[in-house]
């Protein structure tokens, strides 16, 4: 009789650890694992030189895989318009006269969400290439405007004219997989190995490991989802090289870099020092631009303890989308009331001050706010990942929009300094 109770009072007590769990135990493992270093290349050896081989194969055995990941925008990146006109989302109609292109010259489409850009042939200093046309469609205002895509940091680099400016050394080798490090346009899409690496020997015999980002290193884990979201400037400016030194040979993206190598042997990060504006940040480091993901992220903490982007994203179906963000559960699957990690208080309500049911209390409406547009003419749908809250005395310092500031975007009526004294009223005040 007393082992039963023994025995019961273990299962109870068992239970009680298991219910009053920490959230964040499910990870433990990922956070606890030891770090191996930035410069350590984690490529498995046999695909140092297997070739890429297209998502194709691979759906011959990861039939389910392949599936989600076909009906995310990540496969729907460049598209081709004569095998299917419907990818085309924009009015061309509409299209201005001084357009120096027409529907029926370009052969791909680049995005579709967001803004829609058309990619001509061209050949570019004695290569076949591709040019892009000197207008976009922007999805979310349902306009054209202008598109000058040699004006950003590499404006020094290139003649200052569509018809001559190569998409190939700064547009398809985040576009198209196989052209980051083989220069060769393998699949019109970010497809299976621009994650994975080259598939070839892993086809022909599966004991031949492919990098799997969810076994790495967490810092390495994020290099994958980096390696294309995250502004970068060419490696090669690390040297003494300038930008004019880059003639017709600047590269926007991490050329050279294959999945499970050291990014940081690629990819040199867009600059930003703090309390100065840029093009693509506001003086406190938030985002100005789309694709910056990463570059706010390295600085939080959930990055630096080895939370990854594939915890919060899943990386064949991209779930938890801007436009379809999966609300408070998201956050909540580490995070819970009265905890170590937050938020600290009994409840929502005493964490936010607003109601349960109101905007106030999304997460990600304070600590994921609309900082950056996708062109400079559309409106702020780009969510920060700096993940701190930025207070309206923050916004004040460094001179942003008031929209930027996730108290204002709803409260209009009331100026930043209003604002800030209620967040002082409900004691939240910093130094």
């Amino acid at each position: 009789m007393k082992k039963i109770l023994i025995l019961f009072t273990l299962i109870i007590l068992a239970s009680l650890a298991w219910f009053f769990q920490p959230k964040i135990l499910p990870y433990y493992q990922q956070l606890t694992k030891s770090r191996v270093g930035l410069n350590v290349n984690l490529q498995p050896i046999s695909q140092k030189d297997a070739k890429f081989i297209g998502s194709k194969k691979c759906q011959e055995c990861h039939k389910e895989e392949h599936k989600a990941w076909s009906s995310s925008l990540h496969s729907k990146m460049i598209q081709d318009i004569k095998a299917d006109p419907s990818v085309v989302v924009a009015n061309f109609s509409k299209l201005p006269k001084d357009a120096d292109f027409t529907l029926k010259d370009a052969i791909y489409t680049i995005g579709s969400k967001f803004k829609q850009r058309y990619m001509i042939p061209a050949k570019i200093n004695g290569k076949d290439d591709f040019r892009m046309g000197n207008y976009q469609w922007n999805v979310e205002t349902q306009k054209w405007q202008q598109f000058k895509p040699y004006k950003y940091w590499y404006k020094d680099a290139y003649e200052h004219d569509n018809k001559v400016f190569p998409t190939s050394n700064t547009c398809d080798g985040c576009h198209f997989t196989g052209y980051m490090s083989r220069e060769k346009r393998v699949e019109l899409s970010i497809s299976c190995e621009s994650c994975h690496g080259a598939g070839s020997k892993h086809v022909s015999d599966p004991n031949n490991e492919l990098y799997v980002a969810s076994m790495a290193d967490p810092i390495r884990t994020n290099e994958v989802c980096l390696q294309c979201h995250m502004r970068n400037r060419d490696k090669r400016l690390d040297g003494n090289l300038s930008v004019k030194d880059l003639w017709y040979i600047a590269k926007d993206y991490p050329s050279g870099y294959e999945a499970g190598e050291p990014l940081i042997n690629y990819k040199k990060i867009a600059p930003h020092k703090l309390g100065f504006e840029t093009k693509e940040f506001w003086a406190n480091g938030a985002a100005k631009k789309n694709r910056t993901q990463g570059n706010e992220f390295v600085h939080d903490a959930m990055y630096k303890h080895g939370i990854t982007c594939i915890n919060c994203h899943n990386p064949h179906t991209l779930s938890n989308r801007a436009d379809k963000p999966e609300g408070n559960k998201a956050c909540m699957k580490c995070h819970s009331f009265n905890s170590v990690i937050g938020p600290h208080q009994a409840s929502l309500e005493a964490h936010t001050h607003h109601k349960a049911n109101s905007k106030g209390s999304q997460c990600i409406e304070c600590h994921m706010p609309k900082t950056a547009r996708h062109t400079g003419k559309s409106p702020l749908t780009v969510r920060s990942h700096k993940f701190s809250f930025t207070s309206p005395a923050e916004s004040l310092k460094y001179k942003m929009p008031k929209e930027t500031n996730a108290c204002y975007a709803c409260h209009k009526e009331k100026s930043l300094d209003e604002l800030q004294k209620d967040l002082e009223s409900w004691g939240m005040v910093e130094w």
